[in-house]
């Protein structure tokens, strides 16, 4: 009974504003709405910024380089930046709220873009390094930002939400990497390298995406959860419901988010270098790439539904069965084939999709708002080392070996979900 009435005087001390949203489901669900539009428009800008430094990160790096060898070390560099972004925007959210700490990463990701472009004009490649770990900032914030629209969200409707704040990336994901060709020559009209003009793309995108966080994103959704989860403590247990973080539920959402990540990286850092070798232009680049984060994020909306449906464990082993057949045909196509490309890409991407949604919503059931942002922040940590991990690999491997064998291998270790649902299956919380 003390823990209570101290978890009710502390409702009690709570703002007058704040207290209205913890005693009104209503506008709970209005600001659930709210949130929603404005972390969709937040993240078309983002998605744009992103695309930069899939379609042309490797490239750049093997023109300043002149070796592929170290063509995936871009994608290690702005992977592992966002892994040290991830948790401090995670760490940024749990303490002030979601507006603060997501402006900041996008505002990060912004600069780090500025700073790649600087690099390719002064063939700096300490510069070009650096850069791409602030870089990697934008990343992480665009995949933490589709937290922002769960925090209010009913439990039945945590994977549409979490979807619907991916498939509003793709706007912005599809039509940066098709802009590839546009960028590089206004890029070469004002004196910078044509792989560096994707970069400026990035520079306002994930800008404009930090400002829009900044500026609208009030009141702070997490700050309200957190404040809704104060008042159910002051209830009784059996009105309360879940007053614990589920560490199995996390363990099992984390497994499934690393490996699609891993898988998904690996082999899409090899494709333009791989295309570039067997005659594709850059436009084809372009085209493949555009395609395959199309089928990262517009695919949402339904793999949403499926996993408020379906469930959660049966979309997880959806996503290795597809990242199989993806790294299959990527292995076995004829490297003429943009069609087969195409298509091995567009597997990839919706394999990710699968288990990054599948794998976010287990991480969402599993927290309380009192400590949910840490937690998600700390996932997307070693999501993104494993994704760091995959670029590192993807280059070494495909240099001694093929890409063929870097796909095939790819889509054999996808097939580690199916172990891990059933362990889930079989030790449920």
């Amino acid at each position: 009974m003390e823990y209570k009435s101290k978890d009710s005087a502390a409702v009690q001390e709570q703002p007058v504003w704040l207290q209205s949203y913890i005693h009104s489901p209503e506008k709970q669900n209005k600001l659930y709405r709210r949130t929603l539009m404005i972390v969709v428009l937040s993240q078309i800008f983002g998605g744009a910024g992103l695309a930069a430094g899939i379609t042309v990160g490797a490239l750049l790096a093997r023109s300043m380089l002149g070796t592929d060898g170290f063509a995936g070390v871009p994608t290690a560099l702005f992977t592992l930046g966002s892994a040290g972004a991830a948790l401090l925007v995670g760490r940024l959210s749990q303490r002030f709220g979601r507006r603060l700490g997501l402006a900041a990463g996008f505002l990060a990701g912004g600069l780090g873009a500025i700073g790649v472009v600087l690099a390719a004009v002064t063939d700096n490649l300490i510069l070009l390094f650096a850069s791409l770990l602030i870089y990697g900032s934008g990343t992480a914030t665009n995949l933490q930002a589709r937290y922002a629209g769960t925090d209010l969200a009913a439990s039945a409707k945590r994977a549409t939400a979490v979807s619907i704040a991916m498939v509003s990336t793709t706007l912005g994901a599809v039509a940066g990497p098709n802009l590839v060709g546009i960028m590089g020559e206004f890029a070469m009209s004002i004196g910078v390298p044509a792989l560096a003009g994707p970069f400026i793309l990035a520079a306002a995108a994930y800008t404009l995406a930090g400002l829009v966080i900044f500026f609208l994103l009030r009141p702070d959704p997490l700050i309200v959860a957190k404040a809704v989860g104060e008042e159910q403590k002051a209830c009784s247990s059996a009105e309360a419901g879940q007053l614990a973080t589920d560490r199995r539920g996390v363990v099992v959402g984390a497994a499934i988010m690393i490996l699609t990540q891993l898988v998904m990286v690996a082999i899409m850092t090899m494709t333009p270098v791989h295309m570039g070798h067997h005659g594709h232009h850059l436009n084809e680049v372009g085209l493949v790439i555009g395609i395959h984060v199309g089928a990262m994020y517009l695919p949402s909306l339904v793999t949403g539904l499926l996993v408020d449906k379906a469930g959660r464990t049966a979309m997880a082993v959806a996503s290795g069965v597809t990242l199989l057949a993806a790294g299959l045909l990527a292995a076995f196509a004829p490297a003429d084939s943009l069609f087969l490309l195409i298509a091995a890409l567009a597997l990839l991407g919706l394999g990710w999709n699968f288990g990054l949604i599948s794998g976010t919503t287990l991480i969402v059931d599993a927290t309380l708002p009192s400590d949910r942002a840490k937690v998600q922040g700390t996932v997307d940590v070693l999501v993104a080392l494993s994704g760091a991990t995959g670029g590192v690999l993807s280059g070494i491997i495909a240099a001694y070996s093929s890409y063929a064998a870097l796909s095939l291998l790819g889509g054999l270790l996808s097939l580690l979900l199916v172990p891990v649902v059933i362990w889930a299956r079989r030790h449920p919380s």
